[in-house]
C-alpha cells in the first residue's frame, strides 16, 4: 500500500475517533474518567494536527480556501459572538 492512502486512512480514523470522544465526554458523569478521556482526546487532536500538516506538505491533502474576514464575522454573528 502506498503512503498517501495510509495517511488518509489514519486521518479519517482519527477524525471519527475525535467525534466519538466528544460524544462520550459529554455523556460521562465520572470526573476522573472525563479528565482521562479529555487527555486522550487532546493527544489525538495534536497527533491529527501534526499528521494533517505532514499530509499537506506532501500534497496528500488539500485544504479548503481560507475564509474571508467577512465570512468569519458572519459566522460569529450567527453564533451570537
Amino acid at each position: 500500500m502506498q503512503e498517501k492512502p495510509i495517511v488518509n486512512d489514519i486521518l479519517s480514523m482519527y477524525k471519527g475517533s475525535l467525534t466519538d470522544y466528544a460524544r462520550v465526554i459529554g455523556e460521562t458523569s465520572n470526573q476522573e474518567l472525563r479528565q482521562t478521556l479529555q487527555q486522550i482526546r487532546n493527544s489525538d487532536e495534536q497527533f491529527h494536527s501534526q499528521l494533517t500538516s505532514l499530509a499537506i506538505q506532501k500534497g496528500y491533502y488539500k485544504t479548503s480556501q481560507n475564509a474571508t474576514e467577512q465570512e468569519i464575522q458572519n459566522v460569529r454573528s450567527q453564533l451570537g459572538q
